[in-house]
């Protein structure tokens, strides 16, 4: 049976980036894919220039009523990434919680970029006040909530954090970065995920990992977002084993990395650092990678 994402998230002409590195690695796993962009710009905002559009809450309105007037509005995950505006993440959530109705299974895999210059701080309680509190709206439950955080200076920070978020609803919740001291030393970023499952009895039980993933000395765009794609896909596949679909994901991602910064480099030249237009995801060159990726990094289960 197919799985269907409806994908609320920016757009580029050129690279990728928000839907354009969301699409086509779900489409590839086997998800079928509606997509509504958020932003429609010449290129990712890295760039010297750009140009483009962006989405008003009325036209995501607009747009959602013409999927349901023809009953084709059935759905089982959400995905949304980068929102810049309070009205356009207010309509968002109104969808959603629509959709959940419809569809008690559906599953949101939100990854909080919320945009940028402050925008944050506006953005912030709406998620907090609407998405998260399930028990005032019966929206979200069984979400996957995408997370980076860079004030966390201990595990058991770390940890509270994510038990917070899971208060709020989210059964599922992934830290990509934190500043937690890696145990490989300074080369290593330390990600965390933890993933609630409710017992035949009703009781509760957490699954806690912890990932030590390489750096890379460079910028990258879309890099989330294919993170998040990763991430609601490997969770289908196994739900119950969050270890499993984390190793998945980060080895996609190392893939698609390595692989991007190779080229990168073979194009700029020896001695000279790559330009945006060079950084582009190697997206469809990692097709075989994406769909059945060699696991580069391991997760511990560290409760």
């Amino acid at each position: 049976m197919e799985c269907r994402v409806l994908s609320i998230q920016s757009h580029v002409v050129r690279g990728y980036v928000g839907n354009k590195s969301a699409s086509f690695p779900l489409q590839v796993l086997g998800f079928e894919v509606d997509s509504i962009n958020s932003v429609q710009f010449s290129n990712h905002t890295g760039y010297s220039h750009w140009k483009g559009q962006v989405l008003t809450a009325d036209e995501l309105h607009v747009l959602y009523e013409g999927i349901k007037l023809n009953n084709v509005h059935q759905y089982d995950y959400v995905l949304t990434g980068y929102t810049r505006d309070t009205s356009f993440l207010e309509m968002v959530v109104d969808i959603v919680q629509e959709l959940k109705r419809a569809n008690p299974n559906l599953v949101y895999v939100c990854d909080p970029v919320l945009g940028d210059h402050g925008s944050m701080v506006r953005l912030v309680p709406i998620l907090c006040n609407r998405s998260l509190t399930i028990k005032t709206f019966s929206a979200f439950l069984h979400n996957v909530f995408v997370y980076r955080v860079s004030y966390c200076i201990s595990l058991t920070d770390c940890l509270q954090v994510m038990d917070l978020l899971h208060a709020m609803g989210p059964d599922t919740v992934v830290i990509t970065s934190s500043d937690l001291p890696s145990r490989l030393g300074d080369r290593f970023l330390v990600s965390l995920g933890s993933q609630r499952h409710v017992r035949p009895d009703g009781s509760r039980t957490t699954q806690r990992v912890r990932i030590e993933v390489p750096k890379v000395d460079a910028v990258f765009v879309g890099t989330g977002d294919l993170f998040a794609a990763m991430l609601l896909a490997w969770t289908h596949h196994y739900p119950n084993d969050l270890k499993t679909a984390c190793e998945k994901t980060f080895s996609v991602m190392h893939h698609v990395i390595q692989r991007t910064i190779s080229y990168a480099h073979e194009l700029a030249g020896p001695g000279r650092r790559p330009s945006p237009p060079q950084l582009e995801l190697r997206m469809v060159q990692s097709k075989a990678d994406i769909e059945d990726p060699a696991i580069v990094t391991e997760a511990t289960v560290i409760s």
